[in-house]
């Protein structure tokens, strides 16, 4: 049997700009590894492996903070 719970939260001000700097962040890095993978594939027409969007978030960190 499968369960489910609903749970609504009340963050507070500093609290919701955390989430959305967070929020901010993983759209940003999710867009940055879709347009690679596309330029990728285009040049290739073979698509990139997880390893490779994982290593390049490291380097990605610094050069955006």
């Amino acid at each position: 049997m499968l369960k489910a719970v609903k749970i609504r939260l009340y963050p507070t001000t500093e609290q919701k700009e955390s989430l959305a700097k967070s929020f901010g962040c993983a759209r940003w890095y999710w867009n940055y590894a879709l347009n690679a993978c596309v330029q990728h594939y285009e040049e290739t027409g073979k698509s990139l492996k997880m390893t490779v969007y994982k290593g390049l978030l490291p380097q990605l960190k610094v050069e955006y903070p």
